[in-house]
């Protein structure tokens, strides 16, 4: 995976350095608790995003170890506080979502831009999840989003101002899933995963001490 060119295209607008982590089934959960545990400590970042952003960025990491083929992924992170962005990128160089989407006879055929669309609907699978990780990240992004974009083959699907659409991109073999969100918007975290899961004690019982919980109450 060319890291250069992913930090030229994504994060060239950073003054500062970005983190970069491989994760493996063997490290995935310890990647996962450190990247968010860093963002835990900045004090100014809204609890209901961490505990919604927790779930979804779990899910997408999990998403590259189930669905495309490979045996590792890689995150890169940045979080600006003077704007109150953090842009999240996780990517891999697998078989791609279509491809992947493809081993389910339901979507065999399906176009490269119909993949991508149809990739962040709810329980759009190919057999191997449930088809939910992206969908509740494009609740996150509707809710506190400044940008989302799952790249794959030649083509990226892009939600932009609330706004999505499907355009040609750079070629990229694999899947890139990339967003930047505004951490000081009070967000519901429920509604990101359609009240199907308590994100918020899941991300309160790993990521807060007492003394913080007593704080949020």
């Amino acid at each position: 995976m060319n890291l250069t060119t992913l930090i030229k295209q994504y994060f060239s607008w950073s003054n500062e350095g970005v983190t970069i982590d491989v994760f493996d089934e063997k490290n995935i959960y310890d990647v996962y608790q450190r990247v968010v545990g860093i963002l835990t400590q900045y004090i100014d970042i809204e609890t209901t995003v961490l505990q919604a952003m927790s779930y979804c960025f779990y899910e997408i990491l999990d998403n590259v170890l189930t669905h495309s083929g490979k045996e590792m992924g890689t995150v890169i992170t940045h979080y600006d506080p003077s704007n109150h962005v953090l842009s999240l990128l996780v990517g891999d160089d697998g078989m791609g979502v279509r491809a992947s989407l493809s081993e389910n006879e339901k979507y065999a055929g399906i176009s490269e831009p119909e993949a991508l669309k149809m990739c962040i609907k709810d329980a759009i699978t190919d057999g191997k999840g449930m088809g939910f990780g992206l969908y509740s990240t494009s609740l996150l992004v509707r809710d506190a989003g400044l940008r989302f974009e799952v790249r794959s083959g030649n083509h990226t699907m892009l939600v932009q101002d609330g706004v999505e659409s499907t355009i040609e991109s750079t070629p990229w073999q694999g899947t890139i899933v990339y967003l930047q969100l505004r951490t000081n918007k009070e967000i519901n975290p429920a509604e990101v995963v359609a009240n199907r899961t308590n994100v918020a004690e899941q991300y309160n019982d790993v990521f807060l001490n007492d003394n913080e919980l007593k704080e949020l109450w």
